[in-house]
């Protein structure tokens, strides 16, 4: 037999919808080439064989405190870094600088192991101890700053001209670390591997990072969940903070980033993500940003699909207060998406009776923003729920 032909022993294992999708192309050059957007021709296959079997609802298991075990470990196992670090965080602090409203200082300490992380911690002026916020910076394809985008940077005027001209494109030009300090919070701020002081990472680099990270048994996203969980410890740790009444906040990725600490986490009594919550199938269609690779690895845990949809992890916090902005004009989630995500987050609040806890709202007339009016509501809601 020729290399080139295809026996009846190689085709006995093409069957179901992917005998399908073979079928519709035959005899066509066409099959074999990907279509718009970087998906196979294939694709709808694979999507139909997507179940989520381990979601909230699907699951055989009822007892909703047994599911969240389950679906966590799950996760946990699919980060592809070590589920216990013990490593003492040896907190390094400078000295403090008082300005608006709040003490600023640099934090250095041991997020994992394998480094040291520098990030920005504000205090409100006052006794403690105060509520807390986890504050998690975007991506935006914008690496030189990080924790910057957030706090206003006070020691390097060249970080300061980036990250105003950041909070003026998104946030208004406010920053939304400076308001919350100011509204009693400690504010801690980290940068993720890639970004600011851990950069910075060039765009065309994230691809190769992310195939290393992978070869060395790890993932860039399941290193920046693991991170986050830390980061979260550390911060309800604090004898400054009311380890009761933490929060995680974040916008872009950093809204991703806010619900699965949130999922991941004990330390976290609340999120707000503010630009980021789809449902996985109707986010993969052609010309969606995240079929470019690149920057989609920082958010993406392999083989994860196979069990849950991107809201049944964020179920995984349920019944915390939980709250979910989107933007009406945000060309990176399709309408289709964020009504599925909604749907599936509200089923899961309601099954608690905890429907009141779960904020969920489309601003219409906004895109890709966390302007001063979300914000607004943001800061509103964490006063009433943290």
């Amino acid at each position: 037999m020729s290399s080139g032909a295809a026996g009846p022993g190689r085709r006995a294992f093409v069957t179901g919808g992917a005998a399908a999708a073979l079928a519709a192309g035959a005899g066509s050059s066409r099959a074999a080439e990907p279509v718009g957007g970087n998906l196979p021709h294939f694709h709808p296959a694979l999507k139909d064989d997507l179940r989520f079997p381990l979601a909230w609802g699907t699951s055989p298991e009822r007892d909703f405190a047994a599911w969240r075990r389950a679906a966590r470990a799950q996760v946990e196992e699919l980060l592809f870094t070590d589920r216990q670090d013990d490593t003492p965080y040896a907190p390094e602090f400078t000295a403090g600088v008082r300005s608006g409203g709040c003490t600023r200082q640099s934090v250095t300490l041991s997020l994992t192991r394998y480094e040291r992380v520098r990030g920005s911690l504000l205090t409100p002026h006052g006794r403690g101890p105060f509520p807390a916020v986890l504050l998690l910076h975007d991506h935006g394809s914008k690496f030189d700053i990080g924790k910057e985008k957030l706090v206003r940077p006070w020691h390097d005027d060249t970080r300061l001209a980036s990250a105003q001209a950041w909070a003026d494109r998104y946030f208004d030009g406010r920053f939304v670390g400076d308001e919350l300090a100011r509204r009693g919070y400690v504010v801690l701020c980290l940068d993720a591997l890639g970004w600011g002081d851990r950069g910075p990472l060039a765009y065309e680099q994230q691809q190769a990072l992310a195939s290393n990270l992978y070869h060395l048994g790890s993932s860039p996203a399941g290193l920046m969940a693991r991170e986050d969980q830390r980061a979260a410890a550390f911060l309800a740790g604090l004898d400054r903070v009311d380890g009761r009444r933490v929060a995680a906040v974040g916008f872009s990725m950093g809204g991703y980033r806010a619900w699965q600490v949130a999922a991941l986490s004990d330390d976290i009594a609340a999120a707000a993500s503010v630009c980021w919550m789809t449902g996985l199938k109707e986010m993969m269609v052609p010309g969606n940003n995240t079929l470019r690779g690149q920057s989609a690895f920082h958010m993406l845990h392999p083989g994860l699909s196979r069990h849950l949809d991107i809201p049944d992890v964020a179920s995984i916090a349920a019944p915390r207060p939980m709250l979910f902005f989107h933007g009406g004009q945000d060309t990176l989630f399709t309408a289709d998406g964020v009504r599925v995500a909604h749907e599936k987050l509200r089923a899961v609040w309601r099954s608690r009776g905890a429907e009141e806890r779960l904020r969920l709202k489309t601003w219409p007339e906004y895109g890709h923003v966390f302007n001063s009016a979300m914000q607004d509501e943001v800061y509103a809601w964490l006063d009433a729920v943290v």
